[in-house]
């Protein structure tokens, strides 16, 4: 009987051990906070994923992260946002209650948006004039009579053998 609660108790250890462990994990815990633009209305995404448009507020978990900011016409902006400790709380009970809380270097989380320097065109290749193109573009006015043909001699026949070095008489 013994043996049987050794082994019973070894059983729910060794199960203990195998479960993934969602017991013994402690969350992260997220502080609001406040992301803000100039000029409003730009994207934010931090490293962890979450997104929204300024002015807006997000429940980050407490850890150093980076906030970008993107809007059209404008060049993104990266800013970085470090985890502070908390203040000492030692002192008053008000103030230690609050304190507590994690906080962020910068909050407000800000960033002001700099214009995108406009698109420059790629330069177009000149177009090169057409023999056609060129007549037709400046027709010269023709006062001389084209020059009159020549006649030519008939061309000789040719012979599918090639010619003799001493012709045979």
């Amino acid at each position: 009987m013994h043996k049987v609660l050794v082994i019973a108790a070894c059983g729910f250890a060794l199960a203990a051990c195998s479960s993934s462990g969602e017991m013994m994990k402690t969350a992260t815990p997220t502080v609001p906070l406040q992301f803000e633009s100039e000029p409003p209305g730009a994207e934010v995404k931090t490293s962890g994923g979450q997104t929204c448009k300024t002015p807006c507020a997000l429940a980050v978990p407490a850890a150093d992260f980076m906030a970008t900011y993107s809007m059209n016409g404008f060049q993104p902006q990266t800013v970085a946002v470090k985890l502070m400790p908390p203040d000492d709380p030692r002192g008053d009970s008000e103030v230690a209650i609050g304190a507590a809380l994690p906080r962020f270097d910068p909050s407000p989380v800000y960033a002001e948006l700099v214009k995108a320097p406009p698109k420059r065109p790629a330069p177009r290749k000149p177009r090169a004039a057409r023999p056609a193109d060129a007549q037709a573009a400046s027709p010269a006015p023709r006062t001389a009579a084209p020059p009159p043909m020549q006649p030519t001699a008939p061309a000789p026949a040719s012979s599918p053998w090639p010619p003799a070095a001493n012709p045979v008489r």
